[in-house]
């Protein structure tokens, strides 16, 4: 049976229209193929083109071109080389640091070296594989720009804050953020002043040396700039200030690293047995010698205080920043029981580092302060307060 014999009309086929008709005709495409690879010649030479008039000369006649494999395998600290990659300047700063890592000492927290004038600092040796033409130095933290010429990359004739920087032509990177302090020499003072700033002398001055009590190498020259740069990484060195000469600029301190460490290590203890230190409210620091026998009130002052020679500090956990002791305990109490915390603290790390051993006194509460811990590295040990 055909579609006759039904009586239907024949099947005619519809030329598609030219929405439904989907790829080119072999005509256009060796059009299309032509035009594609005319443009990626265009390209291509225009691309390299650009290279070679980016060198150096390219004002000049094209025989004056740098071509592009010899920019590839340049040196990298030719004169004309392109800028130092930041990854590696970056990796080389790295090494250094871990090299530096022990100048922060046993709590890896301390952010300050102190050196005297001209002294110098042992800068750690390059590993072999830095490029040529690497160099360390010190280079002012305060505006002064590079340490004078030495016979030696880690002297600072001038004092002030300097930070050890990497330098790789004009790659210029800071290693790490511990600073280098050069003291302002004790001779400087006149009459008992350094400038206008009153210092005093030292009981120990006046009499036979004791070893115990050596007058501090130099002091550190503190500004309104400066003030509140980080010793360590709860501390700045503000917090280090006498009280009194408020309106007297530059002021001086006498501060020991090894002070900073065993006070980081005595957070570090206290975080680790579960209270947390956020924010340290240093109740004293150093202690100008005419200070600790004038200033202020006296009562329970030491004609020797360790405050006067730097290494000393009384403090409090204040993280809520009310400038008072914290309730460490959570008794919800602030009492000598949390400062006890603090002094239980200190005395485990004698126990684990001896050679920072010293005095621990504790502090009660009373209507001028809510309590504090006394804590030194003398050398002996020492104990008093409220134990």
């Amino acid at each position: 049976m055909t579609a006759a014999d039904l009586d239907l009309p024949p099947l005619v086929r519809e030329r598609p229209s030219r929405w439904e008709r989907c790829g080119l005709s072999p005509r256009q495409e060796r059009w299309f193929d032509v035009v594609a690879l005319a443009l990626i010649v265009l390209f291509v030479s225009g691309w390299g083109y650009s290279i070679n008039a980016a060198s150096p000369g390219s004002g000049a006649a094209p025989a004056t071109f740098t071509p592009f494999s010899s920019r590839i395998a340049a040196s990298p600290i030719a004169p004309d080389a392109p800028p130092v990659a930041a990854f590696l300047i970056d990796r080389m700063v790295e090494e250094v640091a871990r090299e530096i890592a022990p100048l922060r000492g046993e709590s890896g927290d301390v952010r300050v070296v102190l050196q005297q004038p001209g002294e110098t600092l042992t800068l750690p040796a390059l590993p072999d594989t830095v490029p040529e033409g690497t160099e360390l130095s010190l280079r002012s933290a305060e505006g002064m720009g590079p340490a004078p010429p030495s016979d030696s990359p880690g002297a600072a004739a001038a004092p002030g804050v300097w930070n050890v920087v990497l330098q790789l032509r004009d790659a210029v990177r800071t290693v790490s953020d511990l600073n280098i302090i050069t003291l302002v020499p004790l001779s400087e003072r006149k009459g008992g002043r350094i400038g206008r700033y009153l210092v005093g002398t030292w009981p120990t001055e006046r009499g036979r040396p004791n070893p115990r009590y050596e007058v501090p190498r130099g002091l550190v020259r503190v500004t309104p700039e400066n003030r509140h740069l980080p010793v360590s990484e709860h501390l700045q060195l503000g917090d280090f200030l006498t009280k009194g000469q408020v309106n007297v600029w530059p002021k001086y301190v006498a501060l020991s690293p090894r002070l900073l460490d065993k006070l980081e290590l005595t957070f570090q203890e206290l975080e680790r047995s579960g209270h947390p230190v956020e924010d340290v409210f240093v109740i004293s620091g150093f202690r100008t010698p005419i200070y600790n026998a004038t200033g202020g009130s006296t009562a329970g002052r030491g004609t020797l205080s360790r405050h006067m020679y730097g290494d000393a500090a009384d403090v409090a956990i204040d993280n809520d920043g009310n400038g008072r002791m914290d309730d460490l305990n959570g008794d919800g109490r602030v009492t000598v029981a949390d400062a006890r915390l603090i002094a239980e603290a200190a005395q485990r790390v004698e126990g684990r580092f001896p050679t920072l051993i010293g005095g621990i006194g504790i502090y009660p509460p009373t209507s001028a302060h809510a309590g504090f811990v006394h804590i030194d590295t003398r050398g002996y040990r020492a104990r008093w307060g409220a134990w």
